[in-house]
């Protein structure tokens, strides 16, 4: 508003002194130049319809289906306190639609895929504890506080009026939210004709009451025959870059795909065979992965709150509970539609580009759903206690947990495609493996290196570059693998990346993200060939109710 104002004064001083034309081609000229920056923003994303055949539903689902979509519509305003503040003001005062519609798409007025700059004037960097921690605490302070549990997952941490230090659980913080979607959910909970979907529902409801998750993570890994399925609450850390302790609000509703959940059914049985065999030394593998462990593919058919922030999950490992985990395991959730969508319409043009065109048969859809997958099987693997008594992997890291974890599941799940494929359990040509991941580091780092994931790609990308795992022709500037390089980079990668997270080696990760997660210069070159081509980063969903038919 500033700026317009005294825009305003020198335009109307020019025209007082006699001659307008310069002045009002230089304002239109700013006004074009802006307008044609915020569509090259908006022009990353690629829009999707999210749908799926749900008229094989009965009408109880459908309705159930409907209360689900209002219950992760309030995530979404959660969400948006965590990571930026107050929504509503922030939108107001947004004149340009395509400036108001890039920040929904962001939650707040930093862009998730270049960096987190800013893209509204005068709102300065994100702060790494995003709306977590007070703007002006210090690490140093918050590390001497006294608080109890201000490490924990469900708190914010804020100051009372003597400036002091406090701490505020969601179920607090958040009550009216809470209970408003407690109640949808209990009303999805009548309506569900499945015992595991009726007895999930009810206790996450109480859990958004009490801020105790455990209960219901156990019923949700009880859930086998379900059709629909649903991830809500607060659950993932990444919002959080100032300590990785705080967890973010999101929601997915899901219909599952029960012939291609069939079909994934027997790889969850090689974990325990799987982790013995991990290249690294017995006491990072000692851990023995839950045997409970369940693969499915699902249609999502919504997106709410961190999920849907920037770029858009395909994947699901829950929950992240260490203590569930090790007890009974994890269920991994592939979302078919949209990991289909993101491979047509941005991994293959990727492919065109930056891959040599005698490798890129090799890129295939099954190859990329398969990396995907194996990817959240792999967080099953490796340790989540450190070997020293420094807690958890995830308190000992910090800040750097979650991009190690993301490397190493990215890294872990190559080595159980190589077994699998090995013992004859996996079909088609490992190369169809190796090479659409190449491709898909590509399209991951366009994320940015501001995200656990662009980081964990970053790492990969230069430690392969390293150990000469790839190649690049300096005259076309496409990439090709080398086969035997790649698999010996994999297992050295695997055996550096579980070391660090056994030996909580906080600063042994930090100068492995500062040494390696960055894009170079070359690479950089290369990603802006890909802008230049109007390859979308990501995609944004058209979504909703009325998209199905609701």
């Amino acid at each position: 508003m500033r700026y317009a104002f005294f825009l305003f004064l020198f335009v109307i001083c020019l025209s007082a002194c006699g001659d307008t034309s310069e002045s009002t081609q230089v304002v239109s000229e700013t006004t074009d130049s802006a307008a044609q920056a915020m569509k090259d923003k908006l022009n990353k994303y690629v829009t999707v319809k999210l749908d799926t055949d749900i008229s094989g539903l009965s009408d109880n689902q459908k309705t159930i289906v409907s209360k689900l979509i209002e219950a992760a519509d309030i995530m979404n305003d959660l969400f948006w306190y965590e990571s930026y503040g107050d929504k509503a003001s922030f939108l107001a005062s947004i004149d340009d639609p395509s400036t108001k519609k890039f920040a929904e798409i962001n939650y707040g007025p930093w862009d998730r895929l270049a960096n987190n700059e800013p893209f509204v004037s005068g709102v300065g960097a994100k702060p790494a504890g995003a709306n977590y921690y007070p703007k002006d605490m210090t690490k140093e302070e918050f590390e001497a506080a006294t608080l109890e549990g201000k490490d924990g997952l469900y708190n914010f941490i804020r100051r009372d009026e003597q400036g002091n230090l406090i701490s505020i659980p969601y179920h607090k913080q958040f009550a009216e939210q809470h209970a408003a979607a407690a109640k949808l959910l209990r009303e999805a909970a009548e309506l569900a004709e499945n015992d595991g979907l009726k007895k999930y529902l009810s206790l996450r409801a109480d859990a958004l009451l009490t801020d105790d998750y455990q209960p219901s993570d156990f019923a949700w890994l009880d859930m086998k025959t379900n059709q629909l399925d649903c991830v809500i609450g607060p659950i993932e850390t990444y919002e959080d870059q100032l300590y990785g302790y705080k967890a973010a609000h999101e929601a997915y509703v899901l219909v599952k795909d029960m012939e291609w959940s069939k079909r994934l059914e027997k790889y969850a049985a090689f974990l325990p065979e799987l982790q013995t065999g991990i290249p690294v030394p017995a006491a990072y593998k000692k851990e023995k992965p839950g045997r409970d462990t369940e693969l499915n593919a699902y249609d999502v058919i919504y997106y709410a709150g961190d999920c849907n922030a920037g770029s858009k999950t395909i994947a699901i490992n829950l929950p992240n509970d260490e203590e569930v985990q090790l007890e009974k395991g994890t269920r991994r959730l592939q979302l078919k539609n949209a990991m289909r969508a993101k491979f047509d319409k941005i991994l293959l043009p990727i492919a065109d580009v930056l891959i040599d065109e005698s490798q890129r048969k090799h890129i295939t859809f099954d190859a990329f759903f398969g990396n995907t997958m194996f990817h959240e099987v792999a967080h099953g693997l490796g340790i989540k206690n450190t070997i020293d008594g420094k807690g958890t992997v995830r308190q000992a890291l910090k800040e750097h947990a979650s991009a190690l974890e993301e490397g190493k599941a990215d890294i872990l799940g190559l080595y159980m495609i190589n077994q699998l494929h090995k013992k004859g359990e996996i079909e088609g040509d490992i190369k169809d493996y190796y090479i659409t991941f190449m491709a898909g580091i590509f399209r991951s780092v366009r994320f940015g290196a501001s995200s656990a994931h662009g980081k964990a790609n970053m790492i990969r990308f230069n430690y392969f570059k390293e150990k000469g795992a790839f190649e690049r022709n300096a005259e076309t500037g496409k990439y090709s693998i080398n086969l035997d390089n790649f698999q010996k980079a994999t297992d050295d990668l695997s055996e550096l990346i579980l070391t660090l997270q056994g030996d909580g080696d906080y600063e042994g990760v930090a100068q492995l993200v500062a040494e390696k997660g960055k894009i170079n210069p070359e690479l950089q070159a290369d990603l802006d060939r890909l802008t230049e081509a109007s390859i979308p980063v990501d995609v944004v969903f058209e979504q909703g109710k009325a998209v199905l038919g609701l």
